[in-house]
């Protein structure tokens, strides 16, 4: 195993792939309808799953772009769970039917999440970019559960759909979902050009975390909250017990007693098909290429992942925030909407008395 100064993510996530077969208003990744002639080969992704392997890293998420989209996928995760990692996929779901999950499920994927957002076709379809994905991703959905494949409901929150929030996690739990995953809504540059709109306010992103952390109460599965470090405060400041499931799953949660997990000590990186290194989608500032620089190296000794783990470099309300140590706020959102990753996290709701001045 190799040795770092510093512990090795828990989680990475690797695109596969910039292709996909929707055209996404939000993508992180930038997707389109084309392979990018600069992503790693099959070789080379083998070469990098061998480091992670080597790296001691747990748990490997393979998306993209679409990452099925790819000659090569079922080659990858193969490859990925003989070296002992945990293979979990993000997928749109369009491309699953039962022959794709039973063949996923063969080669070590222990898990799908699926992109869901709409309760509706029409509203699915519209942010997705394609008449028709919504009805293809539940059919994914059908096919998993079939297959006996694992998989969670991945949602974009947004403004236009707040309301569909309640019917889309009924949706992940009648379909069997183990889990349904509502991300918060980044401005990275095709969010900023096509749907800047849907960006929640302060308020809004408050009541909507409030209203989720009240369902997990009774919900028979976890919700988690990718991009809101704040979320789990208010599971813990309501003392949330949830019915139905054990309360330690509650630390399962992203960012739980934790914080933004951007780079940080048994946290989270994310490597981009070309082999760059940024330390969360969310959070796209480069800090190397594994063509030519070594993981652990990066790991140990990137000014950026440097900043990002000593808190009392926090600016403004997150420097001052008696939960600066537990949250952080999301260090992506601060950072594209001001260019400085170290500045207050401006979707944060936590004023006034949370903080000490």
């Amino acid at each position: 195993m190799v040795k770092t100064s510093t512990p090795p993510p828990f989680l990475l996530s690797y695109a596969l792939t910039r292709r996909c077969n929707l055209r996404c208003k939000h993508c992180y990744s930038d997707a389109s309808e084309t392979f990018a002639p600069d992503e790693l080969s099959t070789e080379e992704a083998a070469t990098l799953i061998e480091e992670l392997a080597k790296w001691g890293i747990r748990l490997l998420i393979l998306d993209g772009g679409e990452p099925l989209c790819r000659d090569d996928f079922f080659e990858i995760v193969g490859f990925a769970s003989s070296r002992g990692l945990r293979v979990v996929v993000g997928s749109n779901g369009t491309l699953i039917d039962e022959s794709a999950a039973l063949k996923m499920r063969k080669v070590g994927v222990q898990a799908v999440a699926i992109s869901i957002d709409g309760a509706k076709p029409e509203t699915h379809d519209a942010f997705r970019g394609e008449e028709g994905s919504f009805m293809k991703a539940m059919e994914g959905v059908k096919a998993c559960r079939k297959a006996g494949l694992p998989f969670q409901f991945n949602t974009v929150i947004r403004r236009s759909t707040l309301n569909e929030i309640p019917a889309i996690l009924k949706m992940a739990v009648d379909s069997g979902a183990t889990a349904a995953e509502f991300f918060d809504l980044i401005q990275v540059r095709r969010v900023k050009e096509r749907c800047v709109e849907d960006i929640l306010t302060v308020n809004e992103r408050r009541q909507v975390m409030n209203w989720l952390a009240e369902a997990q109460s009774s919900c028979p599965i976890l919700i988690r909250v990718p991009a809101c470090p704040m979320y789990p405060l208010i599971l813990k400041e309501k003392n949330i017990s949830p019915t139905d499931l054990p309360a330690s799953h509650l630390h399962r949660i992203p960012y739980y007693q934790r914080g933004c997990a951007a780079g940080m000590p048994s946290g989270y990186l994310t490597i981009l098909p070309n082999g760059d290194l940024i330390p969360c989608m969310l959070l796209q500032t480069r800090l190397g290429n594994v063509r030519k620089d070594k993981l652990a190296e990066v790991w140990d000794n990137s000014p950026t992942l440097h900043k990002l783990r000593s808190r009392s470099l926090l600016k403004g309300v997150c420097g001052r925030c008696i939960h600066r140590e537990v949250c952080a706020g999301c260090r992506g959102r601060a950072y594209e909407e001001s260019g400085d990753l170290l500045a207050p996290d401006p979707g944060c709701w936590l004023r006034g008395d949370e903080v000490e001045c």
